[in-house]
């Protein structure tokens, strides 16, 4: 049987024109990924504004934030598990994204339910299911970084790499 997930798809970097905010889109033949820079200032907004402590939007807007779209371009089901995702520095060092469960296990901690924005631990698509959510990287504004990402269809494991990401700057980019 041949498997509808061998073939390596290309990167498709763009730059928003409004922001100068760029983003990654990869569209193989199973999975689709968007990874869209997230400013600091944003994500103290969007949390500040559902009323959240100081100190989470402080936590979470310290981190490398990308708003994220999965799609499955498949007729066939597929899942993904963030926790089998990983980034890697420049110097080669590999790092374990914060996952959704972590996030809201701290903030349950601090009295706060709370579990809208990011990115869902782990989840099974059918025919053209998506998901959107934030990814956090533990990285300062501005770095680079390789992200490693999975998925699994017809049991089979898929390994991807999408090279050269770069976390948004500290600020909104001049336009």
């Amino acid at each position: 049987m041949l498997l509808p997930l061998q073939g390596v798809a290309a990167v498709e970097q763009q730059v928003n024109p409004e922001t100068g905010l760029l983003s990654w889109h990869v569209e193989g033949q199973a999975f689709a990924i968007e990874l869209i820079q997230v400013l600091p200032d944003y994500v103290r907004a969007v949390y500040a504004a559902r009323g959240l402590p100081q100190q989470i939007i402080d936590d979470v807007s310290s981190y490398c934030v990308f708003g994220t779209i999965i799609r499955n371009t498949t007729a066939v089901p597929l899942s993904y598990r963030v926790a089998d995702w990983y980034y890697t520095t420049s110097d080669g060092v590999r790092h374990r994204l914060k996952t959704k469960s972590e996030w809201v296990r701290e903030w349950r901690d601090m009295g706060v339910a709370f579990r809208w924005s990011m990115l869902a631990d782990e989840q099974t698509f059918a025919e053209g299911d998506w998901v959107q959510g934030f990814t956090t990287a533990k990285l300062p504004p501005g770095s680079h970084f390789d992200l490693g990402y999975s998925w699994s269809q017809y049991g089979k494991r898929v390994n991807r790499t999408i090279q050269g990401l770069r976390c948004a700057p500290a600020e909104a980019p001049l336009q």
